[in-house]
């Protein structure tokens, strides 16, 4: 078992939790909790698939799928936003919705023939790294390295810019916020839909980049919810997001290396010839995704974590307190 192979193909699976947990953070930043980025992310694979297979182009695919994921986010929006319903249920049929949608609009894709994949690329010099140079900058794919950009660009803007200062304060004091002449439902509904947009992009990251294809909802395989917990885990911070990303994409490739275990331990291994060895290796990631939400929905916890105060909580304008 080639470790680097296994740490290169991690990065690329890693890219598609970074985007959709960078997304997950500046929706969770501005105050809203989006359980749907799971729909979200079918959504994005879907349409970029489909396009990319119409046109022959898989770049206009990556703009429609951000685009068709972003516009679905806005249905959780004006539900939690506007109507002030409850962000978990809002999310949770959001999700069902997504997923939904591109089950019906996604038939008979898997048959529909061969399609334009986003290319892969070297970076010279930095590929001869020893080591790094293999998994991170040897033939992965173009968005691998968008992503790369992306992890820096998103954790100073939110620590070091103005407008990532009115989306603290946003996500934290939004009656303060409000007072000061910042838009609240404004900002909202924007990074609700900024974190839909890097939902679609991390879905079709998937469908025309690393696991070309569509496979109808296991296309995505549950990393919606691995990014939900990566939130958490990252304690609402992009740099924190790319280790856990990364980490979580090495584990899923190591996974399916190992799913028959000889690679390991050899034929006369007792575990070989169990068919449920593989299915307890599968379940790990998202038995820890299950108990960072169980850890993050503790009021105490969540605090003591840096979630931002208003978190989940509807804004009233004219409503004492948050």
């Amino acid at each position: 078992m080639d470790i680097l192979v296994i740490l290169q193909a991690g990065v690329g699976t890693g890219t598609v939790l970074l985007f959709a947990t960078l997304g997950e953070i500046l929706a969770e930043r501005s105050g809203v909790m989006n359980l749907g980025v799971e729909g979200m992310m079918l959504i994005g694979a879907m349409s970029g698939y489909s396009v990319a297979i119409k046109t022959g182009n898989p770049w206009l695919g990556v703009i429609v799928a951000m685009i068709a994921a972003g516009l679905l986010s806005q249905i959780h929006a004006f539900i939690a936003i506007t109507l002030h319903a409850d962000q978990v249920v809002s999310g949770l049929a959001l999700t069902f919705l997504g997923i939904g949608i591109s089950l019906v609009l996604g038939d008979g894709l898997s048959k529909a023939g061969t399609v334009a994949l986003l290319p892969s690329a070297s970076i010279p010099l930095l590929e001869k790294i020893p080591i790094l140079g293999k998994v991170f900058f040897s033939n992965q794919s173009i968005l691998v390295y968008i992503g790369y950009l992306f992890i820096p660009i998103a954790w100073y803007f939110i620590n070091y810019t103005r407008p990532g200062m009115h989306l603290r304060a946003v996500g934290e004091y939004p009656a303060a916020a409000d007072a000061l002449g910042i838009n609240v439902f404004r900002m909202r509904y924007l990074y609700v839909f900024v974190g839909g947009v890097l939902a679609g992009l991390a879905g079709v990251t998937i469908s025309l980049a690393i696991a070309p294809g569509w496979f109808s909802e296991m296309t995505t395989s549950g990393q919606g919810w691995i990014a939900v917990g990566l939130v958490i885990f990252a304690q609402w911070d992009p740099l924190r997001a790319a280790v856990g990303s990364y980490t979580f994409g090495a584990l899923r490739r190591l996974i399916l290396d190992i799913q028959g275990p000889t690679m390991l331990f050899g034929f006369d291994n007792p575990f070989y010839y169990n068919p449920y060895w593989g299915f307890f290796l599968q379940m790990l990631p998202y038995a820890f995704t299950i108990v960072v939400l169980v850890i993050g929905s503790r009021d105490a916890m969540r605090k003591r974590l840096g979630a931002p105060a208003a978190l989940g909580i509807p804004y009233i304008r004219g409503e004492r307190g948050k």
